[in-house]
């Protein structure tokens, strides 16, 4: 097996290289749209080597800014940035990574936190191949091995570093017994039975879009990549096992066999879209929209068991900002999903920073469409940066002259005076969340008419899976929360984040008419609700 150079995903800081044009297309022209002259929308892109950004960025009428400029709206970076540098930002900037994801993209982390769900929810997460982290599982699979022996069964398993990416490292084993417990590794059962195409073994990349941890919103991407393992796909027998151009649908491993297949058609080569194939499901009478729920159920499940960990992660970098706020994070994620037989979608893995590469048509086509439609969805306006400067400047004021903030309790204040207090305090925390509920309504909307080729999987319109959902996430926090600080457990669980528009008109009505019995006025008749 050839050496392989370190290039594809990148799950870390990396050196990095610019490359000035695109490796298939130089010729083509960009579309660069007129900048508006009521203000331009900022883009630092030194954080990144792909050229398909740069263009993606240029198309939008983005103005590149200088790479040392962190006062830009749009920040890019092929790799995983710092949480101080999260806690730096205005809330205008936005930046294409969130905190605490590493929790579901790197291996390790991602079988540890599975393994939890997995436990309290089997059901409903047996999308995983059995999985063990070394050395601290070298023994609970000893024992899964020595079952096996006495059974006279014998499985595969797949052996990967922890932290590894574009399958470095990676070799399968039937005899689980010769495995050490020394490094600190990743063993999978091998899926040995995936579905093929044209005898050939493949996996899927899925893209997926978060604009929003609080509250969790998941966009799914309708198209993506289907890559091919390059030589004819057999079950793993004793005399195969290292032939890794067949068992790995890694792009960067099977670029480097000469049976790899460049093809510019849509419909041939070893590398083609998702797009083609649900088309080819169509035509076999495969369900294309049962492959799409199983997907999104998928992605749905796994981001469920990162959001605790997201969430406490973004609060620390931005602590006081409120529920609902704009979100200064942004993701777009690469799920690489494997089709056993019978179609069912197992997950592999995710990675926080996809290759943009566009060394094919194929990844021009696909990429562009992931990378425009993501920008246009964040709807980031030449407007949010005055409006932020103008907010800091009102709340400058506010603290330097006391304005809009509630007067304190004396020592001796009455009943009378503190009931008054409490309802007071109550009706502005009620204010504040209905203008970010609406404020939310009114970027829903936006989404609505600006999906693109993206389609909003969580939350979801089906109301019970919406309630399956939530299920979830409950049990995910309180499995985060289990031994944690009680402040943490109450500021997670805060009951106003999950109201709707007409709960919280409800609460204010009723702070009005409890206002009025202290104030000794009459009881008013409820009528319609109306609050700025």
């Amino acid at each position: 097996m050839p050496s392989l150079p370190n290039e594809g995903d990148n799950q870390g800081t990396s050196c990095l290289t610019l490359s000035s044009e695109l490796p298939y297309q130089s010729t083509i022209k960009r579309k660069v749209r007129k900048k508006k002259k009521n203000g331009i929308i900022t883009a630092n892109v030194a954080g990144t080597k792909y050229e398909i950004v740069r263009l993606v960025i240029d198309e939008l009428g983005f103005v590149k800014t200088r790479d040392e400029d962190e006062t830009a709206n749009l920040i890019w970076s092929d790799s995983a940035v710092q949480q101080d540098k999260i806690a730096e930002l205005r809330n205008y900037q936005r930046i294409n990574h969130f905190p605490g994801m590493g929790e579901i993209c790197r291996k390790d982390f991602l079988a540890r936190n599975m393994t939890k769900m997995i436990k309290s929810q089997p059901q409903e997460y047996s999308f995983i191949p059995r999985t063990w982290i070394f050395p601290a599982e070298y023994m609970q699979f000893q024992n899964y091995v020595k079952e096996l022996k006495k059974k006279r069964r014998q499985k595969t398993f797949i052996v990967k570093p922890a932290n590894g990416a574009m399958g470095h490292g990676i070799s399968l084993i039937r005899n689980g017994e010769k495995l050490q417990a020394q490094d600190h590794l990743i063993v999978q059962e091998y899926l040995d039975k995936p579905f093929l195409m044209e005898g050939y073994k493949f996996d899927l990349r899925v893209y997926i879009l978060v604009t929003s941890c609080d509250p969790l919103k998941i966009f799914l991407y309708h198209d993506g990549l289907v890559r091919m393992g390059t030589e004819k796909y057999h079950p793993p027998s004793d005399s195969n096992l290292s032939q890794l151009y067949m068992h790995l649908t890694n792009y960067s491993v099977n670029k480097h066999n000469e049976h790899f297949e460049r093809d510019e058609t849509e419909d041939k080569g070893s590398k083609r879209s998702i797009k083609w194939f649900t088309e080819f499901l169509q035509t076999n009478h495969l369900d294309v929209s049962k492959f799409w729920s199983d997907i999104s159920e998928l992605v749905v499940k796994t981001l469920i068991v990162a959001e605790p960990h997201v969430l406490h992660a973004y609060r620390m970098c931005r602590p006081g900002q409120a529920p609902g706020s704009d979100s200064v994070c942004f993701e777009v994620l690469g799920f690489d999903i494997l089709l056993d037989r019978k179609l069912k979608p197992w997950l592999l893995e995710i990675n926080r920073a996809p290759s943009f590469g566009t060394d094919q048509k194929i990844d021009y086509d696909v990429k562009k469409g992931v990378l425009l439609n993501a920008l246009k969805l964040l709807n980031i306006r030449t407007s949010d940066k005055r409006r932020n400067l103008a907010q800091q400047k009102a709340e400058a004021q506010k603290r330097l002259y006391g304005q809009g903030s509630m007067k304190r309790l004396s020592p001796g204040s009455s009943d009378w005076e503190k009931q008054r207090h409490t309802l007071e305090r109550r009706r502005e925390e009620l204010k504040e969340r209905l203008a970010q509920v609406r404020k939310q309504i009114s970027k829903e909307e936006h989404e609505n008419r600006h999906m693109g080729n993206y389609r909003r999987i969580y939350p979801p319109d089906d109301k019970l899976l919406l309630e399956k959902y939530e299920s979830l996430l409950a049990i995910a926090f309180q499995t985060f929360l289990a031994g944690r600080a009680a402040s943490l457990q109450r500021e997670l669980n805060n009951p106003l984040k999950r109201m709707k528009e007409e709960d919280i008109l409800d609460l204010l009505e009723q702070c009005e008419l409890d206002d009025d019995k202290l104030m000794g006025k009459s009881t008013r008749q409820r009528g319609p609700k109306v609050f700025d």
